[in-house]
């Protein structure tokens, strides 16, 4: 994980290690912007194999996640083989092959010809109940049923990654199904390491400063509290504009990195003598 650039510890070392040698899917749990899609991504540079992503949303369908055929296609060759003599049947059985099989994220996990993939099922949590109900045989079996063709099952079971945010409870079906990791806001000291490891060229003393005030502000009445992303976009920001130390003018014009509501700045700006005494230890 180090070797990747990802700051983790103990606990979500063990739940990787488990999850490779069970070969069990993975569901991460947390707060936004904590790391957990970064968890797929070092695992898959972590085995030198290929990440492939599906990203949940409301209404996503079998089409999208799985296969769809190439109707474009299956049209101009029927209109082809108006004249011949095949019966029905035998040019259902050819517009429905493999060479009119448009393969989706799930599928193409499934199918990978080389070597098991990291498959990263991304916000599974904004899918709906159905779509998470369908993916119970994928996550149990590691297999497909495709109706015109039958079962496809993995030569080489993907690792599988689920992420969620937790805007509505996942079943208890899905959960069986999985090891289960949550992943908090990062203390101090881990933070640190993340921002040393990501953004070597930040100061340490204003590293420090960054630390502190991001954990000052989780602890703010906030709309939406800042995750780590956040603390590296900032961290970026502050090191473009040459920054130093924080002070109240470098925060306020820079507060649209970490906070992304009108309310939240103006609970941010109305406290920050407060967060900026914490932060800026001398």
């Amino acid at each position: 994980m180090t070797r990747s650039h990802y700051v983790g510890d103990r606990e979500i070392a063990t739940a990787i290690f488990l999850a490779i040698r069970l070969h069990r899917p993975l569901l991460v749990e947390g707060h936004a912007g904590v790391g957990k899609t970064e968890i797929a991504k070092t695992l898959a540079t972590a085995l030198n194999t290929q990440l492939i992503r599906l990203q949940c949303y409301e209404g996503l369908d079998v089409s999208t996640a799985l296969y769809e055929w190439n109707y474009a296609k299956q049209i101009l060759r029927i209109r082809m083989e108006e004249q011949s003599s095949q019966s029905a049947s035998e040019k259902e059985a050819l517009i429905f092959s493999e060479p009119y099989l448009m393969a989706r994220p799930l599928l193409q996990a499934l199918r990978h010809a080389s070597a098991s993939p990291v498959l990263l099922i991304d916000e599974i949590d904004r899918a709906d109940e159905e779509f998470e109900a369908f993916l119970l045989e994928v996550l149990a079996e590691y297999q497909v049923t495709i109706p015109e063709l039958g079962s496809i099952k993995a030569e080489h079971l993907p690792y599988v990654v689920l992420t969620s945010n937790r805007v509505r409870e996942l079943s208890d079906a899905l959960k069986r199904r999985c090891l289960y990791l949550w992943i908090d806001y990062p203390s101090f000291e881990k933070e640190l390491a993340i921002i040393r490891t990501r953004l070597p060229e930040t100061e340490e003393a204003l590293a420090g400063q960054i630390c502190r005030f991001m954990e000052a502000l989780r602890e703010t009445d906030l709309d939406k509290r800042p995750g780590v992303a956040e603390t590296l976009d900032w961290g970026r920001a502050l090191s473009e504009l040459n920054g130093t130390k924080l002070t109240p003018e470098v925060v306020r014009s820079t507060l649209g990195c970490v906070v992304k509501s009108k309310r939240d700045i103006e609970r941010v700006q109305g406290s920050l003598t407060e967060l900026l005494e914490r932060a800026v230890v001398e």
